[in-house]
C-alpha cells in the first residue's frame, strides 16, 4: 500500500489510501482504549463520585456490557444501511456519550454515560473492518489489516498509559474528554472522504431491515450472561442468583435461536457463516485468547500496584514496552500472512501466548520489573500482535464483503465474551488461590505473598488457555490472499444469485 493508491469519491476527487485507512484505525483505536482507558482512574473516580466498592466496577463494566450485547447489531447495520452512514452514527454517539461522562456529577449520571459509549462503540467498531475489506484487496489488504490490528491492539495496552498520564496530569475526567477532539476530527474525515458502500437492497426497490427481534434477544441474552459473569465477584459461581441468572440468559439465547432459524426473514446472524471452517475455528481462537489476554492486563496491573507497590502513572508507564510489542507482532504477522497463510500465523502466535504466561506465572512477592515482568510481559504482548491479523482475516475469509461488518461483529463479540468470561473465571480462581494462601496468616509480607500466589495462579490457568486455543488454532485452515479473495468472490456470487431469484 502506497500513497499512489487512491480511492475515488463523490466529489470525483481521489482521497489516498492512508487516509481511509485513517479513519478506520483512529476509530477502532478510541473503541479498544475505552475498554481500558478508566481501570487506572477508578480510585479517583470512586472518591470523587462516590461509588461503592462494589458499584465502582460498573464503570467499566456499563461499557463492556453494551459493547458486546449491540455488536452484532451494530455489524449488521454496517452491511445493510452502509459504512459511512453507520460510522458517523457510532462515532457521534460514543463522542457525544463521552462528553456527557465527563462531566458528570453523580454515580447514576457516569455510569449511564459509560452504557452510551458501549452502544456507539458497537456500531463503531464493526464499521472500521468493514471500510477496510471493501477499500482493499490482495497484498494492499493484508498491510491494511496489519496496520489496523497493531492499532486496535495498541489500544488495550495504551489505555493504562493514558490513563495513568491523564489521570495524574490533570483529573479522571480527561480520560473521557480526550475523546473529543479525536472524534470530532475522525467525524469531519468521515464526512468528507468516506464513499458509502452497503449491501443491495434486492430486487424491486425493497428495502434492506435489520433483524429486531433477533436483536432485542441477542443483546439481552448476553447482557444477561455478561452481567452474571461480572456479578461473580459478590455472588459466588453456585449460588442461586449467579444460576438463575446464567439460566434467563440461556433461554433468551435460545429464543434468539429459534428466530433466527425459523422466524426471521431477514436474520440477524445467518448460522450458514458458521459452515465455514475459517470463521467457526477464528471464533473459538478469539474467544480463548480474550479470555486469556483480558485477565493479562488485569492481573498484570493489579499486581504492579497491590504487590510492587507501583502508583498509577508508573504502573501506566510499565506497559508502554508491551504497547510497542504489540505493535511490532501485528507488523510481522501481516508480512508473514501474505507468505505462509493464517494458519501457521495463529500456531506462532498462541504457542507464544502459552510460553509467556508460564514464564510469567513465576512471579514471586519480591520480583522485579526489568528481571521478572518485562520478558514475559513483552512476549505475550507481542504473541496478541501476532494473532490480531490472522484472526480477523479468517474470520471474514469466505463471507461476501456486504457480510463483512456482520462478520467483525460476531469476532469481536467473541472477544468480549471471551474476556468477560475468563476474567470472571481466572478472578475466582485467583481468590481461591490468595484466600488459602493467606489463611492464619497476617501482615503486610503474609497479604503480598497470599496476593502473588493467587495471581501466579491465574497466570497458570491463562497459559492453559493458550494451549487450548493453540490446538483450536488447527481447525483453521491456511488460508493466503488469493484463496480468501477467491472465497469472498465465491462468496459474493451466491449473495447476488439469492437476491435475485
Amino acid at each position: 500500500m502506497t500513497d499512489s493508491s487512491k480511492t475515488r469519491v463523490p466529489t470525483g476527487r481521489t482521497v489516498p489510501d492512508w487516509v481511509i485507512l485513517s479513519i478506520a484505525c483512529v476509530a477502532q483505536f478510541m473503541v479498544v482504549l475505552d475498554v481500558s482507558i478508566v481501570n487506572v482512574a477508578l480510585p479517583s473516580i470512586g472518591r470523587d463520585l462516590h461509588y461503592s466498592p462494589t458499584g465502582l466496577q460498573w464503570v467499566v463494566n456499563a461499557y463492556v456490557l453494551t459493547f458486546a450485547g449491540f455488536l452484532l447489531l451494530g455489524g449488521r447495520a454496517a452491511d445493510l444501511f452502509g459504512r459511512r452512514r453507520v460510522y458517523i452514527f457510532g462515532l457521534s454517539l460514543f463522542t457525544v456519550a463521552s462528553l456527557v461522562g465527563g462531566f458528570a456529577q453523580n454515580t447514576a449520571w457516569l455510569t449511564t454515560a459509560r452504557a452510551v459509549q458501549g452502544v456507539g462503540g458497537a456500531f463503531l467498531s464493526p464499521a472500521t473492518l468493514t471500510i477496510i475489506v471493501t477499500t482493499f484487496s490482495g497484498a494492499r489488504m493484508a498491510k491494511a489489516l496489519g496496520i489496523w490490528s497493531a492499532v486496535a491492539g495498541a489500544g488495550g495496552a495504551a489505555g493504562s498509559i493514558l490513563g495513568g498520564v491523564l489521570t495524574a496530569g490533570l483529573s479522571w475526567r480527561w480520560v473521557l474528554f480526550v475523546n473529543i477532539p479525536i472524534g470530532a476530527a475522525a467525524t469531519y474525515a468521515a464526512v468528507a472522504y468516506l464513499t458509502e458502500a452497503r449491501r443491495p437492497v434486492g430486487g424491486r426497490g425493497r428495502r434492506p431491515k435489520l433483524d429486531i427481534a433477533g436483536a432485542v434477544t441477542v443483546t439481552a441474552g448476553l447482557g444477561a450472561l455478561i452481567y452474571a459473569i461480572v456479578g461473580t465477584d459478590t455472588h459466588a459461581w453456585a449460588s442461586s442468583h449467579t444460576i438463575s441468572i446464567l439460566a434467563v440468559a440461556g433461554v433468551i439465547l435460545a429464543v434468539f435461536a429459534v428466530i433466527q432459524l425459523r422466524v426471521a426473514s431477514t436474520p440477524l446472524v445467518p448460522f450458514r457463516l458458521f459452515r465455514s471452517r475459517p470463521v467457526s475455528g477464528a471464533n473459538l481462537v478469539m474467544f480463548l485468547v480474550g479470555a486469556a489476554f483480558f485477565a493479562f492486563w488485569y492481573f498484570m496491573s493489579l499486581y504492579l500496584q497491590n504487590v510492587l507497590g507501583y502508583g498509577a502513572l508508573k504502573a501506566g508507564m510499565a506497559f508502554l514496552p508491551m504497547a510497542v510489542s504489540i505493535i511490532i507482532g501485528a507488523q510481522i504477522s501481516a508480512r508473514l500472512l501474505a507468505r505462509v497463510g493464517v494458519r501457521p500465523c495463529l500456531l506462532v502466535g498462541t504457542s507464544l501466548a502459552a510460553g509467556g504466561f508460564i514464564w510469567l506465572s513465576g512471579i514471586q512477592d519480591h520480583s522485579t520489573y526489568w528481571a521478572d515482568l518485562f520478558g514475559p510481559g513483552c512476549v505475550i504482548s507481542l504473541a496478541l500482535g501476532l494473532l490480531f491479523t490472522p484472526l480477523a482475516s479468517a474470520a471474514t475469509s469466505g463471507v461476501g464483503h456486504s457480510e463483512a461488518g456482520l462478520a467483525s461483529g460476531v469476532l469481536n463479540t467473541s472477544r468480549q465474551v471471551g474476556g468477560s468470561v475468563g476474567l470472571a473465571v481466572l478472578a475466582t480462581v485467583a481468590i481461591d488461590r490468595t484466600t488459602a494462601v493467606l489463611k492464619g496468616r497476617r501482615g503486610v509480607a503474609a497479604s503480598h505473598a497470599a496476593l502473588t500466589a493467587g495471581y501466579s495462579r491465574a497466570f497458570e490457568v491463562a497459559a492453559g488457555l493458550g494451549v487450548a486455543a493453540l490446538a483450536a488454532s488447527l481447525i483453521v485452515p491456511s488460508i493466503g490472499p488469493k484463496r480468501r479473495e477467491a472465497a469472498a468472490t465465491r462468496a459474493d456470487e451466491v449473495e447476488v444469485a439469492a437476491s435475485v431469484s
